[in-house]
């Protein structure tokens, strides 16, 4: 099989999470860790990265560069999960543990993105 189903499936999970970046930015905007500077700009930027990276996904010449790129985008990301937990505030309202939850679900992610390397 040339392209699983569970690749198109991570492809269209990053492809729809980056276009919530532009359909509700106000919502991005509260997790935003305060010491970035302008925050608007991160917030688009990582949409926009989420899209094009999950469309690279579908191309098997770039699928490489999209997969590092995912891995280094959820790695960055990180920051804002941290961030989430330093305070009532940050954390939107969401319940830590689900917040403390996120953190291990980012390496899961990276695993699996990393899985498709040379497939």
């Amino acid at each position: 099989m040339e392209n699983p189903w569970h690749l198109y499936l991570m492809a269209g999970m990053y492809v729809v999470a980056g276009m919530a970046h532009f359909l509700f930015p106000r919502m991005y905007l509260r997790i935003m860790p305060r010491y970035l500077p302008n925050p608007k700009f991160l917030v688009f930027l990582s949409g926009a990265a989420e899209i094009v990276l999950g469309i690279g996904l579908g191309f098997k010449k770039i699928r490489d560069y999209s997969i590092y790129g995912i891995i280094l985008m959820l790695i960055v990301f990180l920051l804002v999960h941290f961030y989430m937990l330093s305070g009532e505030k940050a954390s939107a309202g969401i319940p830590k543990w689900i917040l403390i939850l996120r953190i291990p679900l980012q390496f899961g992610l990276m695993y699996w993105a990393y899985s498709y390397v040379m497939y």
